[in-house]
């Protein structure tokens, strides 16, 4: 059966840091706080709105009144929502790889735990969405990455044949191993520990480089 090769999207496929800080600034300097700048959050781009945000707060100044975190984290995705693909790419070789891995006729699939909403406004925004036949963002379930179930759900969707994750955190690992399959992380994404200390069967510097380490990892199994 055709190989799944699963991504993670945030830190993996699209560097989009740029537009999550940009909404998150937004919401600061309306704050009448200073803005953050790249290196002091980039590490906490996968960890979702609530933990930027409370974590940009204590930064800032003092930390933030629990009771207004709801209507924050509203502020905060509905700029991001308006802004999702103003400064956000690809990172190098993403849309090669893909044309290629497509070509060759794998079964490429997304999940994530960006909102569905968002995800399904980002991927179209940038054109990457033509290369997947399964994606999967938070939302979608009652429960995400890394509930080994979410990645099944993708798996099955591509065809159930055998699965790989490719991801940038100890979340892709963590959810990899709850579903019994291999996993390759991306050393240039957003974890803050380095890659390499978490784990994964498998560590690349280049996004071209996942397609001879997948073939490797998944021939171990066959």
């Amino acid at each position: 059966m055709t190989p799944a090769l699963i991504f993670d999207l945030d830190g993996t496929l699209v560097d989009t840091a740029p537009d999550l800080l940009g909404a998150l600034n937004a919401i600061l300097i309306r704050e009448g706080r200073r803005p953050v700048d790249h290196a002091d959050l980039r590490h906490l781009v996968g960890y979702g709105a609530r933990t930027m945000l409370s974590e940009a707060f204590k930064m800032t100044g003092d930390a933030m009144d629990a009771a207004r975190l709801p209507h924050l984290i509203d502020e905060y995705i509905d700029h991001y929502r308006r802004h999702v693909a103003v400064a956000s790419r690809p990172f190098p070789g993403v849309e090669e790889t893909l044309a290629a891995l497509k070509a060759e006729g794998a079964k490429l699939g997304v999940l994530t735990n960006k909102p569905q909403e968002l995800t399904d406004l980002l991927l179209p925004a940038l054109d990457l969405d033509r290369y997947f036949d399964a994606i999967h963002g938070a939302g979608r379930y009652s429960y995400n990455k890394p509930d080994a179930r979410v990645l099944h759900h993708v798996a099955d969707e591509l065809g159930g044949g055998p699965a790989l994750m490719i991801g940038d955190s100890i979340t892709d690992v963590q959810t990899a191993r709850a579903a019994k399959v291999k996993v390759i992380l991306v050393s240039f994404g957003y974890t803050p520990e380095p890659a390499h200390t978490l784990g994964a069967d498998a560590v690349v510097d280049h996004f071209a480089d996942i397609p001879e380490v997948a073939t490797r990892l998944l021939s171990v199994d066959a």
